[in-house]
């Protein structure tokens, strides 16, 4: 134990500053120590060799290891015995402190109570900075005189000997590649806070020194900002070294932020970083570069470990600009993606941001063009799908084009490849053959109404923009309810997204349950009398132009029970004409 301590000390064992503070309670910790007291077994660390990482006194460590795994048992054991503080959620420091009943053998979390009671010792971690056990013993027996006083010195002389407590740590070999150390951090992390590859390239940021410590720091607090503002005042009163580092007032922007279209986690943000810094979309290859491995090669060489570092932070700071990063946002709300309700593919986001970064280190190329680019090259993403599942494999393909081709010039050979004629007449309206809302088909075709600037279904001032912001109904333009009493029970046929439109909720509830012909009827005759009744449409080539901007076919009026299948195949085949009219003026 006492040398474990002295090698996290030192070191030579680098805890991982993970993306959350110490998440044990205190329960979790009083039991660790109980457990080593009684000589149970608590479990094996698992370390690995760090090459290359820069230690407190300037130099660099041949031979670091990462604990890969029992991390919050060594800050458990630090806080209680080293009695050194953890960090809050709100990125405060403070003491766990464990108490002892050297009469009962009992560990418990300090309270008030047991701080006045003179038979407990109230800090454990008091018995680890006493020179010799036998002075503790004395001074516990002068505030004691009625115990037992052999049974006294024996336990605390069992207390103390906890510093020697046997904890076998399993070291890695030296040749496993970052791969497959990454996977062996994942496996063994995923039965408790599930934690991924990019808690892994975290970990590996965090071991250089104080600039990776705040370059870790960088990322989670950026994250953790956009999210929530008001922690700013928390971060800067708590971490005085990342406040001192110059990053803090880097990100301050955020204290002010409302926007919530993009707000990346750490996961999101190592990995656009990879993009703009490496050309790599695995986290784990992010490892290999900050382990000063060579791709070619495969092998260490510590000269490149700086040079991987500068690029990271390179990457981090365009990352987290204000500058850049409201740019992007703004050039994908003008994509109609307005809001993160029309965004099921968060890396789909992440590309965009990364490819949208790497075009602005061409000079040479117009702000308008790389806008057009990137802003193509998300929705293309979002149609085909191109950035789920095993999705790491296909960044590295494409910023690997990229680089060789031109984004234009590869991005022209997706479309032909993806999108040609048989996706927009074909493909596409089967694939709005869905009862999903959450469909990037749909959400894209919603982007599209946006961008255009359509109205609402039977609106004549109110847009969908408008309703997708603040407040609006998706209503079918088949009522539930008069298909179900038609004989259509089926709600994966009436909840088809063909039969959904955006509604003012004063329109969705003006017509109710009514058919097609029964509502069309009341707007006919209210643009005849000019006297509104359902909507305020009171104009014919209005309402057609309405019909138009919500992908209508004609003949909506004779839309019922027996042809509302047609019907759905007719809009599916309208909005995939209205998404690519849309796609193609991007």
């Amino acid at each position: 134990m006492s040398t474990l301590l002295s090698q996290v000390q030192s070191e030579q064992i680098a805890i991982p500053e993970l993306q959350r503070p110490f998440v044990w309670d205190s329960v979790k910790v009083r039991d660790l120590m109980d457990s080593l007291y009684r000589g149970y077994p608590v479990g094996y660390l698992i370390t690995w060799q760090s090459v290359g990482a820069h230690l407190k006194g300037g130099g660099i460590a041949a031979h670091q290891q990462i604990l890969i795994d029992g991390q919050q048992r060594v800050t458990a054991i630090q806080a209680a015995i080293a009695g050194m503080p953890v960090m809050t959620k709100k990125y405060s420091r403070k003491r766990i402190t464990i108490a002892f009943n050297p009469m009962t053998e009992e560990f418990a979390t300090l309270t008030p109570v047991i701080r006045r009671d003179p038979q407990w010792i109230s800090d454990i971690s008091e018995i680890f900075k006493s020179a010799a056990a036998f002075k503790f013993v004395g001074t516990y027996l002068q505030h004691n005189p009625g115990v037992d006083q052999d049974v006294a010195a024996e336990n605390i002389a069992h207390l103390a000997e906890i510093r020697n407590a046997q904890i076998g740590v399993i070291a890695l070999s030296d040749d496993l590649d970052v791969e497959t150390v990454s996977e062996i951090f994942i496996r063994i992390n995923s039965k408790g806070v599930p934690l991924s590859s990019a808690d892994f390239a975290m970990s590996k940021i965090a071991t250089y020194d104080d600039r990776g410590r705040n370059l870790r720091k960088l990322i989670d607090y950026f994250c953790h900002l956009s999210v929530a503002p008001h922690a700013y005042e928390d971060i800067a009163e708590n971490d005085t070294e990342f406040a001192q580092s110059g990053f803090l007032s880097r990100i301050s922007w955020l204290k002010e932020d409302a926007e919530d279209l993009y707000d990346p986690s750490y996961n999101d943000i190592v990995r656009v970083a990879g993009l703009v810094g490496f050309n790599r979309g695995k986290a784990s290859s992010i490892v290999s570069e900050l382990s000063g491995r060579d791709p070619e090669t495969r092998k260490i060489d510590e000269s490149r470990i700086p040079v991987a570092y500068d690029k990271l932070e390179s990457a981090l700071i365009e990352i987290t600009s204000k500058y850049q990063f409201e740019n992007f946002v703004m050039l994908i709300k003008s994509a109609g993606f307005i809001s993160s309700k029309l965004i099921n593919s968060k890396n789909a986001l992440n590309f965009a941001y990364g490819l949208y970064l790497k075009l602005r280190q061409d000079k040479q190329m117009s702000e308008g063009e790389r806008k057009r680019i990137t802003r193509r090259w998300f929705v293309m993403s979002a149609l085909t799908g191109r950035h789920s599942g095993s999705f790491e494999s296909t960044w590295e393909q494409d910023m690997r084009r990229i680089t060789q081709h031109g984004a234009a010039e590869y991005l022209e050979q997706i479309e032909k490849s993806e999108l040609s004629e048989g996706f927009w007449a074909v493909n596409l309206p089967q694939n709005l053959e869905t009862t999903s809302t959450n469909s990037p088909y749909f959400q894209t075709f919603i982007a599209s109404q946006v961008a255009s600037g359509a109205r609402g279904f039977l609106s004549k001032h109110i847009s969908v923009a408008t309703m997708q912001e603040h407040s609006g109904d998706i209503h079918h333009i088949v009522p539930k309810n008069y298909l179900i009493t038609s004989g259509l029970t089926d709600r994966s046929d009436y909840n088809q997204v063909a039969n959904y439109a955006l509604t003012e909720t004063a329109v969705n509830i003006a017509i109710n349950d009514a058919s097609p012909a029964q509502y069309l009827a009341r707007i006919h005759q209210q643009i005849e009398t000019k006297i509104l009744d359902l909507g305020e449409i009171k104009d014919r080539a209005d309402l057609l132009q309405n019909f138009q901007e919500n992908a209508l076919p004609e003949g909506l009026e004779q839309v019922d029970a027996t042809n509302y299948f047609e019907f759905l195949a007719k809009r599916r085949v309208l909005m995939a004409a209205a998404i690519k009219d849309y796609y193609e003026a991007l």
